[in-house]
């Protein structure tokens, strides 16, 4: 379940930020109907309920047709994640579908304009820096493996545990 158009549909942007900030326990369910009355939280959370780094998932080639009430989701949620001072990144998805170039020849990624274009477009929408946005092509039709797939991937959860442990090493107690 992600974000979607509507108050009654998909996850709940209030339920997100208090996962956020650790109060949702193990199991919690994203249901956007029952929302208000869960009582599935924590009063005092450890520093393992945190979170350390949100990554949004978006596809390259629906950036632009997002609706606006998504995007509204997505900024009380950045809103709250940056009061938190949680770092956040996008992974953007099916750039292969976004882009010809890329289609042909995955290694043009981060020569492609349309990409790039992709990614501002993304950075402007939500708010997140462009070296914070990692574009990726899906597994989908593939049966073997890909190396250049792959180093994209690894590249992004590199970045992501690299951003993440950052904010760790900043909240860590001082000995």
């Amino acid at each position: 379940m992600g974000l979607e158009p509507g108050e009654s549909q998909g996850a709940h942007p209030k339920d997100i930020a208090r996962s956020l900030e650790g109060l949702l326990k193990e199991g919690h369910q994203f249901n956007p109907a029952a929302s208000a009355k869960n009582n599935n939280c924590r009063c005092n959370p450890s520093s393992e309920d945190l979170t350390y780094c949100l990554v949004y998932v978006t596809a390259a080639d629906k950036v632009s047709m997002m609706d606006d009430d998504v995007f509204k989701k997505i900024r009380y949620i950045r809103q709250k994640a940056s009061d938190l001072e949680i770092p956040q990144v996008i992974i953007m998805t099916k750039v292969d579908e976004a882009c010809p170039l890329v289609k042909k020849d995955l290694r043009k990624i981060y020569t492609s304009k349309k990409i790039k274009e992709k990614m501002q477009e993304c950075s402007v929408s939500v708010g997140v820096p462009m070296c914070h946005i990692f574009p990726v092509k899906n597994y989908h039709e593939e049966i073997d493996t890909n190396d250049d797939m792959d180093v994209l991937i690894l590249r992004a959860l590199t970045q992501i545990v690299q951003i993440a442990d950052d904010l760790l090493n900043r909240r860590k107690p001082e000995k």
